[in-house]
Formats: C-alpha cells, structure tokens, sequence
C-alpha cells in the first residue's frame, strides 16, 4: 500500500503537503475540509497584535501575486485562546508561524508557544530588527544566529523549522548558521523582493514601494536552492515551497530531496490546490508501484 507519512523534526505528518504561513489564515475551511493536508502552517505570530501595512497588500502579476501584508496577525494569546483550539480539533500537524521586530521578542514569544498544544514552531527571520535599524534578520548569519539562538534556547520542548529568505547574498551561510544555533529543519523558500508600478495612476503601488513576490515565477529558483542546500545539508530535514501549484510542481521538490511541501499562493488561484495535490501525489505513487515518499528520491 502506498504510504504518503513523513517525518519532519521527529513529527510525524500524514501526507508531506502542509499549508504555507500568510496563505491559509489559521485554518481555513470555507471550501474543504482541513483534515487532507499533512500540516497546517499558521499565519504569522508576534508578541503583540499588528495592524499590518496600509494601502494596497495584493498586486497580481502574469506568473504570481505581489504582498505587502504587514504580518497582520491578533498576537500570540489572543491566537492561543481563540484560535488554537478549533486549530486542535482538525487532523493535522499545527506548525505555529513565528515573527518579531527584536530578539526579545522572538524569545518571549517562542517561550509563549513552548507551553502551548501545537507541534512545531516555523520561525520567520525575514523580518526587519527594528533595534537594529531595520537590518533583516535573515539575510546575515550574524544577524541569523543570535535570535535562532534565542528561540532554540526558549523552546525546550518544540522542534524548530527555521524559514529562510531567498534574498540572502549566501543562503548556505544563513543555512549553517541556523543549523549551529540549534535548528532541527530549514523551510524555503520566503518570498522575493520585487515592486510594481500603476503605470495608469503613475505611481508605486506599494506604500512601502517593496513587496513579497510568490507563486509560479518562483518555483525554479526556490528549487536549484532547495537542491543545493538538501546536498550541502544531507542530515538536515527541508521543506521545500515557492510556486508549488500542482502535483507535478510538488514532486520536483520531492525529488530535488525536500522531506515535505508548503503550498501557498496556489491556494488563491485554485482553492482546492492542496486537496488536488495529496492526492495527484497518492496516485502519482501508485502508478508508479512506489510504496512511500522516499522512494521518490533521485538515482
């Protein structure tokens, strides 16, 4: 029998298909049932509740989708009381999106989920150190390795998947610092930095004139990095994503050696995209006489 089961940080996923973070809210279930995907990725979680960005946050573009969404988000324990219970409720493993503006709030707030019911926490390093003038955490290994540090030291008891950001100058060096500081996993990729202009109101469409660039554009460069980094971190568990909208997109980063796959701004385009692609996955599988996802590795 075919067994789509995988193993991420010593967790166990049903199928390696897990709802990307900022995609999927805090388990959506306008259209289908949440019980298909493997994991379910939350929308960014910081210490304290935001607002988010002003102005326009969505801007399609002819391969993928522009945001400048700000990290909305109602805050850690208005999260745990309101959210994370129906969450607990649904068939999947909860990965717990983490976000901060400082260290000491990536630490308070890893300590806050350390004590709650999910089972991993995805930290989030592309955001900007607002102690430190605005430098991303991501794109440095010294800024990268004291907050990992920071949310590895507070979260004794949950596996930490780190989330890289493909506009690092050296995404390895990033990569080895988080594996130092004591991260179990590595997810990529975030999104790019790209911008838009309203050529009819000439003007930038953005009010922060830069904006996350997902969706189809991005698959072949997030795959060459999710290649590179599974074979310069052979031991290291990846979760690949970036333009992952159907069957075939997830098998590449299957192959390519990620141990599982986030699925975002697909589900925008295609609401039933996660659903369709568990089971292209199942059958895929069974067509091919392979009995797990490990079979589907390169020779």
């Amino acid at each position: 029998m075919t067994d789509l089961s995988v193993t991420l940080a010593g967790i166990r996923l049903k199928n390696p298909v897990i709802a990307a973070s900022g995609t999927f809210g805090y388990g959506c279930t306008a259209f289908w049932g949440v019980d298909i995907p493997g994991g379910i990725c939350t929308k960014a979680l910081t210490l304290k509740p935001r607002a988010g960005n002003g102005g326009i946050r969505l801007w399609e573009t002819p391969a993928g989708l522009l945001n400048s969404i700000g990290l909305q988000n109602p805050g850690i324990e208005a999260f745990l009381t309101d959210e994370l219970p129906r969450l607990r409720s649904l068939e999947a493993v909860i990965i717990a999106n983490l976000s901060g503006g400082s260290i000491e709030e990536y630490e308070r707030g890893a300590a806050l989920l350390n004590n709650a019911d999910i089972d991993i926490v995805e930290l989030n390093i592309s955001c900007p150190n607002v102690k430190e003038g605005g430098m991303t955490f991501g794109l440095e290994p010294e800024a990268a390795a004291p907050v990992v540090r920071a949310a590895r030291k507070a979260l004794s008891a949950k596996p930490l998947v780190v989330k890289l950001s493909p506009n690092a100058p050296d995404i390895a060096a990033i990569a080895r610092a988080c594996i130092d500081k004591g991260a179990d996993a590595l997810s990529l990729v975030n999104t790019f930095k790209g911008m838009a202009i309203d050529v009819k109101k000439r003007r930038v469409v953005f009010n922060n004139i830069f904006a996350g660039l997902s969706g189809p554009a991005i698959k072949p460069l997030a795959l060459r990095m999710v290649w590179e980094l599974c074979r310069q971190f052979p031991t290291v568990p990846i979760v690949g994503m970036g333009g992952i909208a159907n069957t075939e997109d997830a098998l590449e980063f299957l192959m390519a050696g990620a141990a599982a796959v986030e699925v975002g701004s697909a589900s925008f385009a295609n609401p039933y995209a996660i659903p369709d692609i568990v089971q292209g996955l199942r059958g895929y599988m069974e067509r091919e006489g392979l009995s797990g996802i490990a079979d589907l590795a390169l020779g």
